[in-house]
């Protein structure tokens, strides 16, 4: 999958993965990672998510990727906020009070850029990968987040031979075979539901050390 798929994705307006309001996974079951509003928190393939200003309200620094200006910008415009242009060798993006968004390649992704990472919140990263991609993006993950960081993902799972992604169906056995390093896997939550007539499950899952 191209960068231009993506850029044509918000260039028109098709982006009908993003939610009008805070994700209630997130709500219900971030308090279960301990963290107590405390540490910067990834957000990966982070669009304009409501959820940044979530963290941030309940104390995190929130570091936000994203390879769509379009999506960055409409994020400040929409919910009135003002930032500051990033300094950057491999990002341009933007600088808020306990908030960084880095506009580019998630792949570019340094140790350094994510040394103060104390969680990762992905839901519309993995997901909105194909196969061939999921497994790049475990490894990348796995070399720039200091080690032990606990994640809360949701995924998707349905018959991937009836209905195209993104978001792609990910299964909860492949997510314990990519991220085998975490000693607990959980599943706290999970929603059935159809999306073009095909069944869906949506599943929440804790990854801690």
């Amino acid at each position: 999958m191209q960068a231009a798929f993506w850029h044509e994705m918000w260039a028109g307006g098709v982006v009908g993965f993003h939610q009008q309001e805070i994700n209630r996974f997130l709500r219900d079951f971030w308090p279960q990672l301990e963290l107590d509003g405390q540490g910067q928190v990834l957000v990966p393939l982070c669009g304009k998510s409501l959820d940044m200003l979530w963290l941030r309200e309940l104390g995190h620094d929130v570091l936000g990727v994203e390879l769509s200006q379009k999506a960055l910008h409409e994020f400040l415009a929409e919910n009135a906020l003002n930032a500051e242009p990033v300094q950057h060798e491999n990002y341009c993006g933007y600088q808020l009070p306990q908030m960084t968004l880095l506009c580019g390649d998630f792949f570019q992704l340094t140790p350094q850029d994510c040394a103060q990472v104390k969680a990762v919140y992905d839901r519309a990263s993995i997901i909105a990968l194909p196969p061939e991609m999921r497994r790049d993006y475990a490894q990348h993950l796995q070399k720039i987040l200091p080690l032990g960081t606990p994640f809360l993902m949701v995924i998707m799972e349905y018959d991937q031979s009836a209905m195209d992604g993104p978001p792609f169906s990910v299964k909860e056995s492949e997510v314990r075979e990519l991220f085998a390093e975490f000693t607990s896997i959980d599943v706290v939550d999970e929603e059935k539901f159809e999306r073009k007539g095909n069944a869906v499950t949506e599943k929440v899952l804790l990854l801690r050390p």
